[in-house]
């Protein structure tokens, strides 16, 4: 039958020496044992790239019906054969998106190029500018995105930002985008795990102090900062739309205070004396102890840390009896 095949399309297709008169090409009369006998239903595959689609069907139609193979009509502007390729099965792109059954099935196994993808792709969302409108709309929706491929993976989100202000002190955003993220953070079923690394400054020390309690990190040599908020640059603007920013800032500065005492754990007189008194700056240890973080994360700490006593504990495994208070 493969000869057969062989034979057919030989004789099918016009030749070139005879181009200039274009006619039915003469059919190939066939007498192969093939035709009609169950024995030789299976044609072996033609030679030439046999994972071809169409070397594949044609080799199918011919083994199931090759009456349909003979006296095809002929259309002078489709070469022969051609219209057996018209099926779903051929025509589908074999390219498609391999899925796993991690995360609910809907992560692909090959990480996207881009870096922030990346970083995505391990449920890590990295907050490296100040909140400005576009860093703000980039994070809620990667939060969002998360929480929809699994609500019950935790998220890790790393903060290196001055907030919505530069290092300089130069307001380069409302302080409503550091609240959009706070609110989007409270909204979601996920833990979120929050790592201070370089600054966290202003609103950026908010994030930092709003994760999963026990979960909130701080890397040894980063720094966090407590400041008020402060006014946009007014311009040419009149003194009436001047005082009534003013007044939105105010309220803007209650409500951090309001947030960074419920999750810091001191009093919100606490919180408001020491926007009073300027900017408050602390390094690990510093904002461990006032409630911002809870660990920080030195190389193998844990385990270093965990075999250390109290000196009332050595003396007591050593045998040392304490006389006097002295």
């Amino acid at each position: 039958m493969s000869s057969c095949l062989h034979a057919l399309m030989a004789n099918t297709v016009p030749s070139l020496a005879s181009s200039h008169s274009v006619g039915r090409p003469k059919t190939l009369k066939v007498s192969c044992r093939a035709f009609g006998a169950k024995s030789a239903a299976k044609i072996p595959m033609p030679p030439i790239n046999p994972k071809d689609p169409f070397l594949k069907r044609l080799a199918s139609i011919a083994a199931s019906a090759p009456e349909t193979l003979l006296n095809r009509p002929v259309k002078p502007d489709t070469p022969p054969f051609l219209d057996l390729l018209d099926t779903p099965q051929l025509m589908a792109t074999p390219a498609q998106s391999e899925r796993s059954a991690s995360y609910n099935g809907h992560r692909t196994r090959k990480p996207p190029p881009d870096l922030p993808s990346i970083l995505l792709n391990g449920r890590i969302v990295f907050i490296g500018m100040p909140l400005v409108p576009a860093v703000t709309e980039l994070v809620i929706a990667q939060l969002l995105y998360l929480q929809w491929e699994d609500p019950k993976e935790p998220i890790y989100l790393y903060i290196n930002s001055t907030g919505t202000t530069r290092d300089d002190g130069e307001v380069v955003a409302m302080e409503t985008e550091g609240f959009a993220i706070y609110d989007s953070l409270m909204r979601l079923k996920n833990e979120i795990h929050t790592v201070a690394m370089g600054a966290a400054i202003g609103q950026a020390c908010l994030l930092l102090a709003s994760g999963t309690k026990g979960k909130r990190y701080m890397l040894p040599h980063a720094t966090a900062m407590i400041q008020q908020p402060r006014v946009p640059p007014s311009g040419l603007m009149p003194a009436s739309d001047v005082l009534i920013r003013a007044r939105e800032v105010k309220i803007h500065r209650d409500i951090l205070v309001e947030l960074l005492a419920k999750h810091t754990g001191n009093s919100v007189e606490t919180i408001a004396n020491i926007m009073r008194r300027g900017p408050f700056y602390m390094d690990a240890v510093e904002a461990k102890e006032f409630g911002v973080i809870d660990k920080i994360l030195w190389r193998g700490q844990e385990n270093i840390m965990a075999e250390v006593v109290t000196p009332e504990e050595w003396d007591k495994k050593s045998g040392i009896k304490v006389k006097d208070d002295f």
